[in-house]
């Protein structure tokens, strides 16, 4: 009696072992390939030794709430190291703390925060380079410092929105505030480009 070569045992075996083959590109797929001491995985990337997600983005709490105590503290300082970070993390949740505080004055006022902002921070970072000597700031900075320091008059707006500010009062608060925003802007322009002779100029401009 013979037998044929499709009723053998080997035979269906072959055809499983390449019907697995074929399905997954010509090699078997082997879970945890990569756990026999090797860091790095075959991409090359090592996943165990990469920073966290937030520093990765630019996002560092210890130097936002230094930089936001510096501005609400008008005789606070802070470092430059701190100042030269170009974090925009801070000053975007300002700038939209700043819009949701007009926003219930029944103003909308996005576009005009971030269009008039931004022509701010070209001027002033061409003002700037052009004043200090020795060191240059970037426009990233630049709009960095300049965010940090619209907090006062975000806070205002929100204060203003609860109780009313008229006549005499209120121009009188209004301008306070943005005589803070100056000098808290001043203040760490001066720290970052060490221009602590000519802090009152930075100031009027």
């Amino acid at each position: 009696m013979k037998f044929s070569a499709y009723s053998s045992p080997n035979y269906y075996q072959q055809q499983a072992t390449t019907n697995t083959s074929n399905y997954f590109g010509g090699q078997m797929f082997i879970p945890n390939a990569n756990s026999g001491g090797d860091p790095y995985a075959p991409d090359g990337e090592d996943y165990d030794n990469e920073p966290p997600l937030l520093e990765e983005l630019g996002i560092n709490f210890s130097h936002i709430r230094e930089k936001t105590v510096a501005v609400l503290n008008p005789t606070g300082t802070a470092s430059a190291e701190v100042i030269e970070d170009q974090d925009l993390a801070g000053p975007l949740v300002f700038c939209l703390l700043f819009g949701a505080a007009l926003l219930l004055h029944g103003k909308m006022s996005f576009g005009f925060i971030y269009g008039i902002g931004g022509l701010g921070c070209v001027g002033m970072c061409a003002l700037m380079n052009l004043m200090a000597a020795d060191k240059t700031i970037s426009f990233t900075c630049t709009a960095s410092v300049l965010g940090y320091c619209l907090l006062p008059m975000a806070l205002l707006s929100l204060v203003s929105a609860v109780l009313s500010f008229q006549g005499i009062l209120g121009y009188s608060i209004s301008a306070l505030a943005v005589l803070w925003c100056s000098s808290s802007s001043s203040k760490l322009f001066v720290i970052a480009l060490s221009m602590h002779q000519q802090r009152l100029l930075v100031r009027i401009h």
